[in-house]
């Protein structure tokens, strides 16, 4: 299967065998049964807001009308299983009808492993866009892009009002080829991209060391034990290499995952402040989530990696990093999915995921289409592979191709010049962090008696 847009959500995932991450250090109370974002009871609902008996009576023609005239028989279950989904589907891109089958696919993708071409999809102006390719998978593999649209599956164009089935057309099993048509951003055709759907692993958590006292972490997406991870993951780097000097978080392409997750990843780096709050109509929906003290980098900086694929709950940890001053963020303006979604059965084994609230970062700020600016704005660049890496900063940068595409993140070499050309941004946030590192140890110059 393709990971639909609800992976995206930073959603209050608590139900139909979708569990929590660990919970974080925080103190915020945290969701741990859907029941408690259940809607209002009707006895709460405005008169005016109730169906008029003309508006029940229309649909019931509706339905009657589909069911006796319609050129072929349908059935019940898929008629109101229709329904649901078109009223779901005016609401917003993120809110859905998920029946038994797509819950248990939302079950896997919490977990890590799936079946699929391992991208990140969702319903952006009536068009199908690719969020982003996961790191590892097939999509990626292929060179398919963060913001490319499908415009055709197996040289079946992709119609706007039917952008769920295409959805499921891009699912199917281990083994199976297909053929997507894909319009790159600022091109003028799509090309078509064949491609093989695997048994896709996503990494949550991977660590190396750029040079002596300075760390890599990308995380690829926020799953259940994606905080636990973390802390091993780092707890063994240090062990090995001692106290950190600083790290990169590299968070690009990150389509999100859970909240619970993203609250867990900020606290780990910080030692006080609020995290996010979310705000809804349910009483139930609006949660702040402060960090506790403990901070896995003992306070050492941090560079934050980002792009217009990090979305979602990668989006809060670097508005909590970056609000709480934390860490410079860097890269290219984030996705801007500031929304929280909820998985609400319905009582027969299907259910709604449904947009209950938006999130906020430390600072009050929504993100939703706006996203999150860095503090240092990095173009979409790389370096060519023949340039001198001898050359002084400011030369190698003045010569830049500002409109080749580079959006490699793991990177091994520690020398300065290979990685410039294999990762551009990545060069530059090293650079950058070891500039705060030498700041922070610099001693403080005596204040002279008088």
């Amino acid at each position: 299967m393709t990971r639909h847009s609800f992976l995206l959500a930073c959603g209050l995932l608590a139900c139909c065998g979708v569990a929590f991450a660990a919970p974080p250090k925080s103190s915020a109370p945290v969701p741990t049964s859907a029941s408690s974002a259940a809607p209002a009871p009707a006895s709460s609902v405005a008169a005016s807001d109730v169906p008029s008996l003309e508006e029940i009576q229309a649909f019931t023609r509706a339905f009657e009308i589909i069911k006796q005239a319609y050129v072929e028989p349908v059935a019940n279950r898929q008629l109101m299983q229709s329904a649901i989904r078109g009223m779901l589907s005016g609401l917003d891109p993120h809110s859905e009808f998920l029946d038994k089958h797509e819950l248990k696919d939302l079950s896997e993708d919490t977990s890590g492993t799936y079946a699929g071409l391992g991208i990140e999809v969702a319903q952006t102006n009536h068009q199908l866009v690719i969020i982003t390719p996961i790191d590892g998978g097939p999509a990626k593999r292929a060179g398919v892009l963060p913001g490319d649209v499908i415009v055709a599956i197996d040289g079946v164009p992709v119609q706007p009002d039917a952008i769920d089935a295409a959805v499921k057309e891009l699912r199917g099993p281990i083994g199976s080829k297909i053929t997507l048509s894909i319009l790159h951003p600022d091109a003028d055709k799509p090309v078509a991209i064949p491609l093989m759907r695997e048994r896709i692993r996503v990494t949550s958590v991977t660590t190396h060391m750029l040079e002596p006292g300075y760390a890599y972490i990308r995380i690829g997406e926020f799953q259940e034990d994606t905080a636990d991870e973390l802390t091993r993951a780092l707890g063994k780097l240090q062990k090995q290499h001692g106290p950190l000097r600083g790290a990169v978080l590299d968070l690009r392409s990150n389509p999100g995952g859970l909240l619970t997750s993203a609250v867990g990843v900020s606290d780990d780096f910080l030692n006080s402040g609020m995290i996010v709050s979310t705000r809804g109509r349910l009483t139930q929906s609006r949660l702040k989530f402060s960090a506790t003290p403990g901070d896995l980098l003992n306070g050492a900086p941090m560079v934050v990696l980002v792009d217009n694929g990090t979305a979602s709950a990668a989006e809060i940890v670097t508005g909590a990093l970056k609000d709480n001053h934390r860490a410079l963020v860097m890269g290219r303006r984030t996705f801007g999915k500031g929304s929280v979604q909820t998985i609400l059965p319905l009582g027969n084994g299907d259910a709604v995921k449904l947009t209950t609230a938006r999130y906020y970062t430390p600072d009050g700020t929504s993100i939703q289409v706006a996203g999150i600016t860095p503090d240092i704005v990095l173009g979409n660049v790389t370096v060519a592979a023949d340039r001198n890496p001898s050359l002084d900063d400011d030369e190698h940068e003045g010569d830049l191709p500002n409109h080749l595409a580079g959006n490699q993140a793991a990177v091994q070499d520690a020398d300065a010049g290979n990685l410039a050309v294999k990762d551009y941004a990545l060069s530059e946030a090293l650079h950058v962090l070891k500039g705060l590192a030498l700041a922070r140890n610099s001693p403080t110059p005596a204040t002279a008696a008088h």
